[in-house]
């Protein structure tokens, strides 16, 4: 196929890896995401590069780490001289390009998200399912056209409607955008960001009733999690460090199971309308999300500053019917902004220099093996103290995951963890003071050095001659 294809690109919030049936959850209903993971290549070891959502979504929609794209937490007044957005890139290159839902490179506390010089030619924007913002809020101002009030709805003990929700809400401005008129030559990308699973856990009552709670399996959690996280006290984290009683977490993970099962179904709606308009054959989809949610593991709920899989490993997922392998599980580590490198190649677009994430197109395209793509993986959390603002606590972290072993370093806070991923796939036996493991130890520490190095140190300009 000559022409371009076409990029559908969604991406959930705070939606942890394990949440697809097709791969290995018994308990989610995910039949649209089960249609895709069979049609199209799973990445099922794909890791973001910040457990936090302005940081991760900078980075990927950059090509670059959080702190080389020089964003790394959330609440950021600016993002200055960035480099050119994925998005930008596309635009230039002759794609229309739309923008449905959250986006969250900058703040949009006490405002509306400014517009950055994204590209989008079409921008419908909803940082989260309330009415927080006089303007510019696409989604309240949608919900009032219906002739409803968003926070009155979200007053309701049976929630906001299926048919007034955020997700629902999302599905039509893209397909708003999908059928525009545009050139028969151009091809087209949107990228859908639902709020969805992200706290709080309030999905419609059609679907919380789908979800028995004392049909869960519960977090993954030892009575031992409790002393390993007051290790962790001083380091930032949302919420309080409690059993899964305390939490009733196994009601927040029915809930949790809902909002995606509500993804699913809006999903699936866009698949639909992708058949019917005879475009599945010329779109690339793409599923993702931004970070995971720990949901009890550990005795934690929501995200913050720690590294445990259910929060930095998120589903990836990319389908090219006819042109990419189908029922593929590739296996091998992969970091989030491989997706940008990905997307560009996919539409014929020179990778910067700069970028440093790797293309997944050989994988997708057979030509790879999937089971060998990074050696190590790397994410980071970074949130010096500011004194204009009193949040956080000044915590600096980093996760260093090979094939078999993940370290942390909580790097001004003098703790951290080390996990044997074969044999403690998830991470109860912290040998951070093992003495039998203090070799490893201290090589997992080196190599992280040295990958911290080369991947954060910003060279500065183009260099043009010896002296």
């Amino acid at each position: 196929m000559s022409q371009r294809p076409n990029i559908l690109w969604y991406c959930t919030d705070q939606q942890r890896f394990d949440t697809i049936a097709a791969l290995g959850n018994t308990f989610v209903k995910t039949d649209a995401l089960d249609q895709l993971v069979r049609k199209g290549v799973a990445f099922t070891h794909t890791y973001c590069q910040s457990p936090i959502c302005t940081p991760s979504r900078t980075s990927f929609m950059t090509g670059l780490y959080p702190s080389r794209a020089h964003s790394t937490r959330n609440g950021n007044e600016s993002l200055e001289n960035h480099p050119p957005l994925v998005s930008r890139m596309l635009a230039d290159s002759g794609y229309d390009c739309g923008m449905v839902g959250k986006f969250h490179l900058l703040s949009a506390g006490k405002r509306t998200e400014p517009r950055l010089d994204d590209g989008f030619s079409f921008w419908k924007f909803s940082h989260a399912p309330r009415d927080d913002w006089p303007q510019g809020h696409d989604y309240a101002d949608w919900v009032r056209e219906q002739g409803e009030d968003l926070d009155a709805l979200r007053q309701r003990e049976a929630g906001v409607p299926p048919h007034l929700h955020q997700t629902y809400w999302a599905t039509e401005r893209a397909i708003e955008f999908i059928d525009q008129e545009r050139p028969d030559d151009q091809p087209w990308m949107v990228n859908i960001n639902v709020y969805d699973p992200h706290p709080p856990f309030v999905p419609p009552k059609e679907y919380a009733d789908q979800f028995d709670p004392e049909d869960m399996p519960g977090p993954y959690f030892r009575d031992s999690d409790l002393e390993q996280q007051a290790k962790l006290g001083d380091c930032d984290f949302q919420g309080e460090v409690q059993d899964p009683e305390g939490h009733d977490a196994k009601k927040c993970q029915a809930l949790y199971y809902a909002m995606i099962a509500q993804i699913d179904d809006q999903f699936g709606r866009l698949l639909e309308h992708l058949d019917q308009s005879d475009q599945r054959e010329q779109t690339v989809i793409i599923f993702t999300s931004d970070h995971g949610e720990t949901l009890g593991d550990h005795g934690l709920l929501q995200k913050g500053c720690r590294f445990y899989e259910g929060l930095v490993r998120v589903p990836l997922i990319i389908s090219w019917p006819g042109q990419f392998e189908q029922d593929l599980q590739s296996g091998g580590l992969v970091e989030l902004l491989d997706m940008s490198a990905t997307i560009l190649d996919i539409a014929g677009i020179e990778i910067p220099d700069y970028f440093q994430g790797q293309s997944l197109l050989p994988v997708l395209k057979g030509d790879s093996n999937p089971h060998q793509l990074r050696d190590s993986v790397r994410c980071e959390y970074f949130d010096s103290l500011d004194p204009h603002f009193t949040g956080g606590t000044g915590t600096f972290a980093t996760m260093y995951r090979d094939h078999h072993h993940k370290l942390v370093l909580y790097h001004n806070k003098d703790c951290g963890e080390l996990y044997d991923l074969d044999k403690d796939p998830w991470e109860f036996e912290n040998l951070w003071e093992d003495h039998g493991k203090q070799a490893l130890k201290h090589e997992m520490i080196y190599r992280s050095f040295n990958d911290h190095v080369n991947k954060t140190t910003d060279m500065g300009s183009r260099r043009i001659a010896p002296m």
